[in-house]
C-alpha cells in the first residue's frame, strides 16, 4: 500500500496533447490573468488613491480585490507554467501549498462577501445608523475576521487532506491541486475524515449563504419602499453588483465541492473549476464597475494619469 508520504510529485491534468493546443492554453490563461491583473490593480489603485472612496463599501472591495489577485495568482501561473515547459508535474510540497493558498484566499472571498451583504443591508435598511454601525474600527475587524476564518478554514482542510494515505497514484484530474480530486486518490474510507469536515464547513457556508438571502430579502423590500425613481436606481445599482457575484461563486463553488460522484466527469470537473477559480477574479471588477458611477469616475482619473504620466516621461526633454 502507497502512503503520500511516498510521493515527492502529483501529475495535474493537461490541457491538450499537442504543442499548439498547449500554446493556445497558455494564451487564453495569460490573457484571463492579464485582464485579472489590469480590472483588480486599478480598483485597488482608484480606492487607495482616491478619497471619495474612502467608505466601507470601498474599503471592503478593496480587500476583494487583493483576494481575488491572489487566488487566481495560485492557480493560473502554475498551470500556464507547466504548458509552456510541456509537463504536468507539481511537486509535493507545491500542491500543498496551492491547497491552502487557494482555501485560505477562497474562504476569505466567501466571508467577505458576507460581510459586504450586511454592509449593504446596513446602507440601506439602517441608514441614520450607518456611520455609528459601520465604523472604520468595525470595518477593520470585520475584514480581519474574513481573513482569519480564511485561513482557519485553509488550515484545517490542508492538513487533514494531506494526513490521508493515498493508494490510487498520484495524477490529479485537475489543472490544479484540489481537494476533491486529491481524495479520489485516498485509500478506501480513508477519506470519510476530509469529507466529514467539508460537510461541516458546508453547514457553515449554508448559514452565511442564508444570511446574505435574508439580508438582500430585506434590502430589495427597503429598496421597493423608497418613493423616487432615482433612489431605487442608485439603491439597486449599490446592490445588484454585488448580488452578481455573490451568485457567480456560490453556484460555481459549491458545485464543485458538493456534486455527487455520480455527476463527476473529467470534462465538467475542469469546466465547473475554471468557472469558480478563474473566471470570477478576472469578471468581477468589471461588474462592479458597471453599474457604478463613483468608482468609474475613479478609474478614469487613473487611467488619465497613468496616460499622461507616461506621456510626459516619454516625452520630457533631454538635459
Amino acid at each position: 500500500m502507497s502512503n503520500s508520504s511516498s510521493y515527492t510529485e502529483f501529475l495535474l491534468l493537461a490541457f491538450a496533447d499537442t504543442w499548439e493546443l498547449q500554446l493556445l492554453h497558455f494564451s487564453l490563461f495569460l490573457g484571463v490573468y492579464l485582464a485579472a491583473l489590469l480590472g483588480n490593480g486599478l480598483i485597488i489603485t482608484a480606492v487607495a488613491c482616491d478619497h471619495h472612496l474612502h467608505t466601507p463599501m470601498y474599503f471592503f472591495l478593496l480587500n476583494l480585490s487583493f483576494l481575488d489577485l491572489g487566488s487566481i495568482s495560485i492557480t493560473v501561473p502554475k498551470s500556464m507554467a507547466n504548458s509552456l515547459r510541456d509537463t504536468r508535474a507539481i511537486s509535493y510540497s507545491e500542491c500543498a501549498v496551492q491547497v491552502f493558498l487557494f482555501l485560505f484566499l477562497l474562504g476569505g472571498e466567501y466571508c467577505l462577501l458576507t460581510v459586504m451583504a450586511y454592509d449593504r443591508f446596513v446602507a440601506i435598511c439602517k441608514p441614520l445608523h450607518y456611520g455609528t454601525i459601520m465604523g472604520s474600527r468595525a470595518c477593520v475587524q470585520m475584514a480581519a475576521a474574513a481573513w482569519g476564518s480564511g485561513f482557519l478554514n485553509a488550515l484545517l482542510h490542508t492538513a487533514n487532506t494531506f494526513s490521508i494515505p493515498l493508494c490510487q497514484g498520484n495524477t490529479v484530474d485537475q489543472f490544479f491541486c484540489e481537494i476533491p480530486q486529491i481524495l479520489k486518490l485516498s485509500c478506501s474510507d480513508s477519506y470519510l475524515r476530509e469529507v466529514g469536515l467539508i460537510a461541516v464547513t458546508a453547514c457553515l457556508d449554508f448559514g452565511c449563504f442564508v444570511f446574505i438571502v435574508l439580508s438582500y430579502v430585506q434590502i430589495f423590500s427597503a429598496v421597493l419602499r423608497i418613493p423616487s425613481e432615482q433612489g431605487r436606481h442608485k439603491a439597486f445599482s449599490m446592490c445588484l453588483p454585488h448580488l452578481a457575484v455573490v451568485s457567480l461563486f456560490v453556484s460555481t463553488s459549491f458545485f464543485a465541492y458538493l456534486k455527487p460522484p455520480s455527476l463527476s466527469s473529467p470534462a465538467l470537473d475542469l469546466l465547473v473549476a475554471v468557472l469558480y477559480a478563474v473566471v470570477p477574479p478576472a469578471v468581477n471588477p468589471l461588474i462592479y464597475s458597471m453599474r457604478n458611477k463613483e468608482l468609474k469616475d475613479a478609474l478614469r482619473k487613473v487611467i488619465s494619469w497613468t496616460f499622461f504620466s507616461s506621456g510626459k516621461i516619454a516625452f520630457a526633454p533631454h538635459k
